[in-house]
């Protein structure tokens, strides 16, 4: 087998990582502050090791010793810092120094933040080939990334202050470096002694084997100490401090151990009581223990993420905590414990070499996470999950491009068809996890467990297993070495070294498949028409891709799987793709015989009774393209609508159903309101699919409105499952011990709220039936919680509303109609509840939010978003606040609400909650205020500068800063912002005879293209009628002031300045900036530049100045900034200075 080298040629590190000590001798939660030391036992490489480079960010290095002997001198920078000027505002121009700004600083590269020179006295030591300890003192307060604190101020009349106070590891990707110095690197693994000083009421909780505890003299500080002998890499060693409630597992024979917030100990006994059958199922599956001595598990607050794993132990959010009443809750919890399970294995003990490799831990682990799901919850979530997985990659590709799980290595010429690639270039680096869009990486899990389901389907299940076992098999045993002996390499793994893993197991070469599906992205997206030949008695199969060459699709060779459900069962057929048209006939095992009756095998074995009147002569009931899910594929199928109701009646697959109710959306037919009316009553069948045909059922129903006779449609099928035997139109009491009826009763009213008549309002009856739900709702003797029913039932409510008409002004409910004054009386009384005896989750108030801006939305409530405001505050519950920020979004966005958007963006970046801060700009970039291509008023300069020097201020903030590029992204594209300016109609008259500023603001129109060189939108008769009365020279000026002003007083290079005074800036540009020269109002540089404006330049500057006066300060800023780093410069030796 021919295969490229195992690991890429990266620069080789001038030393080995053989062991580290970690000890935080003080840490101040009250204060933010971590006082602490680190100790670095390496082996250099070579006897040419003078300069040392480790990974440190927002730390404040004191001292740096060698062998405790001598001190080091040192430097260190961020390369983040400004990553590129305003003035070079273009996303190509910052992807290229966002990279390069990465680069500087990748551990894999040989780089980093930390360099320390060697002293001459340890010169000797390196060339005898001696080990070095590098022993550095550091300290950090109010850190922006990778530690979290969580503080609850404390009250003066109460005695448990700080009860609820904790910090935690929060890091994305390899961001270790954020709280203490090291090589933060998945490649180089070592040994640890954690140490770890905190005060009596709390527990220290971190990674490896706790060895002992020591209390201080005088018993006010303990001292925990941690080992960890199995070598791991420094991105996942983790830490959790605070007054934790702790739980041994009973069930598990390892030393597991659950970690919670006071007063929720009964929650986490349940939510964690099925974790063992996770490490027992992992370990049948491996054929391989457990590979650390211990397992920690810790429920923190304001965790942005559902749960993190590190090497023995997972930092989760307290969120996922429930008791034994919820039953939403579940399946998310389990899930993702068990995941981070899986994570142990793949992710912490084999860990990738480097960032392109990250696609097969995260792969494997979430593969191997789905496989006990299926185990635990059934085959039908199992696949609805994995076409759920496919369906996001699709679109997640289709909208932002191809997704390319190793970028490291070029594909081979003769892999791929001419076709293959997506050409379509992403706005951001794929190449570092320091430039990648979170987007792009939750996109990478999902399609990289699609690859390693792929892989399954072509070596076997237990060719698989064997892979993984092997490589288990090797790790564990090179764990258990010294470095000396050279084997902890095992311990990483590669794109190639699972290549030849899979070769050695099985014999087969998986090359050609990691070209096609790894190092190419893109999906496939295939167009099937399929024709009867009757005299033939064969089927005439199409299938076409016809969209190569679109955002995310590319060209597929290879085999395909169509399965076809005959009269006589079901038969297999594998065709093989060769261009972008594939015809193939197909004969036909049956015969049709529409008028016999005859019981139809199925592919489980099952036979069963169909009723054929509906067919035409030919005896194919349905077909299938890839019915498992093996490619990475997008699907056009067309059928008859007959077809599509015998695959949603008869096939036992989920996905095939799901597949057949989204196209039945398109047959409004009485055969397919029997087929959905049947479905939804079939208790055999799938919950979700039964929910998923509600929904289904209220669209049919809408476009046979004209038609449809009887009771609105589910209100029967309701009333049958539900209503009470005395009086049908009162629901029972509450039971949901049969979950697949609970879930059913929570969605058939949200479908029956979308339904409407002819007139596009709601049904009287439905509204009179969901307002009846909620009065006779009882749950007092049901065991269950209805909080998520509660919430569903008004959602439902706010789905019954229509747009208004009548004008409001005030907001008072007198002028509401009569559904919508309802609705919002059963809202005032859901919320005044939630007040009293909140939901879980407050899922009920998060309803109530929503249905209320829907009021606002339709006219039937004035849009004041007071309401939202107070709850998307801080010390809210996290849904609650993402909620209030949902409909404040959306208030932005409709009504160009600028002072609205000015409350979020205060938010996002000055809130304390990363989740609620990261939830805010996933808000904001799925609904963006505004849109390039859109005239807006909240389109201006301010908003695209403040962005940009977000994304060059939060050097510290990888995940967040990442996402401000998406924003920008999604606002301005790839070019220079548009600003939405003044109608010029204002400006062209005289400037003693303007309008007031009102109606210089409220009248605007917008500018195309490059600001700097627009020509703003005035018709050639107004041009020539300018010429004819002589007032070009009037006319240029115009466009002057207007694009001063769009440009905040930064002077244009191509309309602002005459030649003279450009020649002298380019002189200066070539020369350097004075920054010795400070910057204040009156010598601020742009002023003297505009002086021929005169009274209208100084009535606008201000007007304005109070806006602008931020520019003034980074002009300071950096004056200082340039004096402070000229000096600190003079202090370095040499060989450090830049």
């Amino acid at each position: 087998m021919e295969t490229q080298n195992d690991l890429p040629e990266t620069p080789l590190r001038s030393f080995k990582l053989s062991h580290q000590v970690l000890s935080l001798t003080e840490i101040s939660l009250e204060h933010r502050r971590i006082q602490g030391m680190v100790e670095l036992t390496i082996v250099p490489n070579n006897d040419c090791l003078r300069i040392i480079r480790l990974n440190a960010k927002q730390l404040n290095i004191e001292r740096v010793f060698l062998n405790d002997v001598c001190q080091a001198e040192f430097i260190y920078f961020d390369s983040f810092h400004n990553v590129c000027e305003m003035e070079n505002r273009s996303l190509e121009t910052y992807a290229k120094k966002h990279l390069m700004a990465a680069k500087i600083t990748d551990p894999d590269l040989n780089n980093g933040e930390l360099f320390i020179k060697v002293p001459p006295a340890g010169y000797a030591m390196i060339q005898a080939g001696l080990t070095l300890r590098i022993r550095i003192q550091f300290n950090f307060s109010n850190p922006k990334s990778g530690m979290h604190f969580v503080l609850r101020p404390p009250s003066a009349s109460s005695s448990s202050a700080w009860k609820w106070a904790h910090m935690y590891t929060n890091c994305y990707e390899n961001s270790s470096r954020l709280w203490f110095p090291c090589v933060d690197s998945y490649a180089a693994p070592c040994t640890w002694q954690l140490e770890f000083t905190v005060d009596k009421h709390f527990t220290a909780v971190s990674c490896g084997e706790l060895v002992q505890v020591i209390s201080s003299s005088d018993l006010s500080k303990k001292t925990f100490y941690y080992k960890l002998r199995t070598p791991v890499s420094a991105p996942n060693i983790a830490l959790a401090v605070g007054p934790f409630e702790i739980y041994a597992d009973p069930q598990i024979t390892h030393e597991v151990t659950h970690f919670c917030l006071p007063g929720m100990l009964p929650w986490l006994k349940h939510t964690v009581q099925y974790l063992h059958g996770a490490f027992e199922f992992f370990e049948e599956t491996l054929a391989t223990r457990y590979p650390f001595a211990s397992y920690k598990q810790v429920f923190v607050d304001e965790l942005d993420r559902k749960i993190s794993a590190y090497a023995s132990m997972t930092i989760a959010s307290v969120n996922l905590l429930h008791s034994k009443e919820i039953i939403d809750q579940t399946y998310s919890s389990r899930t993702k414990m068990a995941r981070a399970v899986a994570e142990q294995f793949y992710g912490c003990f084999i860990c990738p070499h480097r960032w392109s490799d990250t696609w097969l831990a995260k792969g494997v682990a979430t593969y191997l996470c789905g496989l006990h799901s299926r185990q635990c919850f059934g085959n039908n979530p199992y696949r609805e999950w994995v076409q759920l997985e496919l369906s996001q990659v699709v679109k997640y590709e289709e909208r932002y491009g191809g997704v390319i799980l190793d970028c490291s290595q070029p594909v081979a010429a003769a892999a791929v068809p001419k076709f293959s690639h997506d050409h379509h270039q992403h706005h951001f680096p794929k190449e570092s996890s320091h430039t990648v869009s979170p987007k792009y990486v939750k996109a990478l899990r999902r399609k990289s467990h699609l690859v390693i389901r792929m892989l399954e389907h072509r070596i076997g299940q237990q060719m698989l297993f064997r892979v993984f076992n092997k490589q288990l098999a090797l790790a564990t045993n090179a764990a258990g070495t010294k470095i000396e002996a050279g084997l902890w390499s095992q311990l990483l793994i590669s794109t190639n070294s699972f290549i030849k893993s899979i070769f050695t197991v099985t014999g087969s070469d998986m090359s050609l498949c990691m070209d096609q599906w790894v190092r190419t992205g893109g999906h496939v997206k295939f167009s099937v028409i399929s024709v009867f030949n009757c005299k033939r008695n064969t089927i005439e199969l199409d299938i076409r891709q016809d969209y190569i060459g679109k955002r995310g699709v590319r060209q597929y060779n290879g085999p395909l799987m169509v399965q076809l459900q005959e009269l006589d069962g079901t038969f297999k057929h594998t065709l093989q793709i060769e261009d972008t048209l594939t015809r193939s006939v197909i004969s036909c095992h049956s015969k049709s015989r529409r008028n016999k009756k005859k019981k139809i095998p199925l592919w489980t074995g099952e036979e069963i009774d169909m009723d054929l009147s509906a067919m035409d002569d030919s005896p194919v009931l349905w077909v299938r393209i890839d019915p498992e899910m093996i490619l990475l594929r997008d699907l056009i199928v067309e059928q008859p609508d007959f077809q599509w109701q015998y695959q949603l009646r008869h096939e036992r697959d989920v996905t095939a159903q799901f597949q057949a109710i989204r196209a039945l959306e398109r047959y409004a037919t009485s055969a397919t309101r029997s087929a959905l009316e049947d479905t939804i009553e079939n208790e055999c069948c799938f919950y979700r699919v039964r929910c998923e045909a509600a929904h289904c059922l209220t669209k049919v129903a809408n476009q046979m409105v004209d038609s449809w006779s009887g009771p609105p449609p589910m209100l029967d099928i309701f009333i049958k499952m539900f209503g009470s035997l005395q009086a049908p139109h009162i629901v029972r009491l509450n039971d949901f011990s049969n979950f697949q009826l609970y879930y059913l009763q929570k969605a058939i009213p949200v479908a029956m709220a979308g339904l409407r008549t002819l007139h596009g309002i709601c049904p009287p009856d439905v509204v009179r039936f969901l307002l009846d739900l909620i009065k006779y709702n009882e749950n007092s003797q049901n065991p269950y919680s209805d909080s998520y029913y509660r919430a569903a039932l008004v959602t439902a409510l706010g789905d019954t509303l229509s747009p208004g008409y009548q004008s409001l002004t005030t907001d008072s409910s007198s002028s509401i109609s009569t559904d919508p004054k309802l609705v919002l009386s059963a809202v005032t009384r859901f919320l005044r509840g939630e007040h009293h005896l909140p939901s879980y989750k407050y899922m009920v108030l998060v309803a109530c939010l929503k249905v209320i801006r829907r009021l606002q939305k339709l006219g039937h409530l004035p849009s004041l978003p007071h309401i939202f405001r107070s709850y998307s505050q801080y010390r809210s519950y996290l849904d609650l606040r993402l909620s209030a920020m949902e409909c404040l979004v959306d208030l932005v966005q409709v009504h160009e609400s600028g002072e609205d958007l000015e409350h979020l963006m205060h938010l996002l970046e000055t809130d304390p909650d990363p989740a609620a801060r990261y939830g805010l700009v996933q808000l904001l970039i799925d609904n963006p205020p505004f849109t390039r291509d859109s005239s807006n008023r909240l389109d201006q300069a301010e908003l695209s500068e403040r962005i940009w020097r977000n994304m060059n201020s939060l050097s510290r903030n990888t995940k967040l800063r990442c996402y401000m590029v998406d924003l920008y992204y999604e606002l301005y594209v790839n070019e220079r912002p548009n600003f939405w300016f003044p109608n010029m109609n204002h400006i062209m008259e005289d400037s003693s005879n303007s309008n007031s500023e009102n109606e210089f603001v409220e009248n605007g129109t917008k500018i195309c293209g490059n600001p700097r060189t627009s020509i703003f939108e005035v018709s050639d008769n107004q041009l020539m009628k300018m010429e004819e009365e002589n007032q070009q020279e009037e006319f240029q000026k115009t466009i002057k002031f207007a694009e001063i002003d769009s440009m905040k007083w930064v002077p244009s290079d191509n309309q602002a300045m005459d030649l003279q005074e450009k020649e002298k800036i380019a002189e200066t540009e070539e020369q350097g900036y004075d920054y010795e020269t400070e910057v204040d109002e009156n010598s601020f540089p742009i002023s003297d530049n505009y002086h021929k404006y005169d009274e209208t330049y100084e009535v606008a500057k201000k007007k304005d100045w109070t806006k602008h006066k931020h520019q003034i300060d980074s002009y300071n800023h950096k004056n200082h900034k340039y004096k402070e780093d000229k000096e600190r410069q003079q202090s370095y030796p040499p060989f450090l200075r830049l």
